[in-house]
């Protein structure tokens, strides 16, 4: 990753330096001087003329930065058997439709948190509860006993199925409205007609209708994905992490300074420069937890050096983009990502280069209608102009800008 570029006061009140250095004979035209200084001025009068204005000046810091999906997160796939089919790099998987085939079976994408961690399905029936006396009846017919070999009057429990509850079971039937089947209640109980829905579904998918989801028939991601690459081919064993996937959406990594995320904030604007020229607004949508070596060598510990650990050590900062669509067909390259470090509003400026060094010290402006000088502050430098103040300065005065 390449080091942060700054575009801070200092470079440019190091212009500013060699250009009053430059012009130092003029702030002494007007102490007195010999013919050839004076002639130095007359040439340095010549320069162009501009006007003091009010404006907003914005102090930016550049950061290299990498267009990309985000980062690769692997699936866990538990279905056992022989991959039959795997999607593309680069193809988009949304609910309800199939991350890959094993055994020539679908694993279907759904949304959720949560992982697959059990079969879903209505429990099976109890066995019925009773008595059984297992001997003679103690009557024959007529006398209300009851037959040899049969119970006693105790009453037999039906048997029953019990349903299965649980956030993982709200987490299904969710999805499964979502894809528009119908028929049950959205909850965390696992029903009779949740089972029955699923058969629905199952048919609609080619698979048996068992109204039993495996643990192996299902996956789930926060949303839709987009395959970032395969560890296998087809024919290899399921089970295991055979794919990964990213998100469909692009956005911007960088690594900044752990010692000046300060601008990182969740929603903070910044400007990206894509490969193409164009400019696209986004704003910080994550801000990593844990610093690193700018080499990616691991997390930074207490006992780093003084200046060397801290300074070096970096965090990565996610920048994510509304409007997709300004990104044009780019999905990928390098991008440079441009953050406020200080801004300062409706305040008096003037181009850096009109800044002159006064031979009683101090900087100022040397007025466009005469051989006469103004003293004046200087405040923030940006984008090559300098913030100016004084008792002599004011809107729309008129200055010259030294050859």
């Amino acid at each position: 990753m390449e080091k942060t570029k700054r575009r801070r006061g200092p470079l440019w009140i190091g212009i500013g330096v060699v250009l009053v250095a430059t012009v130092s004979g003029v702030g002494a035209l007007g102490l007195g001087s010999d013919g050839s200084e004076g002639e130095a001025a007359a040439q340095q009068r010549a320069g162009r003329t501009v006007a003091v204005a009010r404006t907003t000046l914005t102090d930016q810091a550049e950061l290299a930065g990498n267009l990309g999906h985000g980062p690769e997160v692997p699936f866990l796939v538990k279905a056992a058997g022989t991959v039959t089919w795997l999607p593309g790099t680069g193809a988009e998987v949304k609910r309800g439709q199939a991350v890959l085939r094993v055994d020539d079976k679908p694993v279907v994408l759904m949304y959720g948190a949560l992982p697959v961690y059990r079969e879903l399905g209505v429990t099976p029936p109890r066995e019925p509860r009773g008595t059984d006396t297992g001997g003679a009846g103690t009557g024959g017919k007529g006398t209300g006993g009851t037959e040899a070999g049969g119970t006693t009057g105790t009453p037999t429990t039906p048997r029953t199925s019990a349903p299965m509850r649980g956030m993982d079971v709200k987490q299904f039937e969710t999805n499964l409205a979502a894809l528009g089947y119908t028929g049950f209640t959205v909850d965390d109980t696992y029903s009779e007609l949740t089972a029955r829905a699923v058969k629905q579904w199952q048919e609609d998918l080619g698979l048996p209708r068992t109204g039993r989801v495996g643990v192996g028939d299902i996956l789930y991601a926060p949303g839709a994905v987009r395959i970032s690459g395969s560890a296998v081919r087809v024919g290899a064993e399921a089970a295991g992490t055979p794919l990964s996937h990213t998100s469909t959406k692009r956005m911007v990594t960088v690594s900044a300074s752990a010692a000046e995320t300060g601008w990182a904030r969740r929603g903070t604007e910044v400007d990206v420069e894509l490969p193409d020229g164009r400019t696209v607004r986004g704003e910080v949508g994550a801000v990593g937890k844990d610093a690193t070596a700018p080499d990616g060598g691991g997390e930074t510990s207490g006992g780093a050096e003084e200046d060397g650990g801290k300074s070096a050590a970096e965090v990565s900062v996610t920048i994510t983009f509304a409007a997709q669509k300004k990104l044009g067909r780019l999905q990928s390259g390098p991008v440079t990502v441009r953050h406020v470090v200080k801004e300062r509003e409706n305040v008096l400026a003037v181009p850096v280069a009109a800044l002159v060094a006064l031979a009683e010290g101090g900087h100022g402006l040397e007025l466009a209608d005469g051989d006469r000088f103004v003293a004046v502050e200087t405040g923030l430098f940006a984008d090559g102009k300098v913030e100016v103040s004084g008792p002599g300065v004011r809107e729309g005065l008129k200055v010259r800008i030294p050859k």
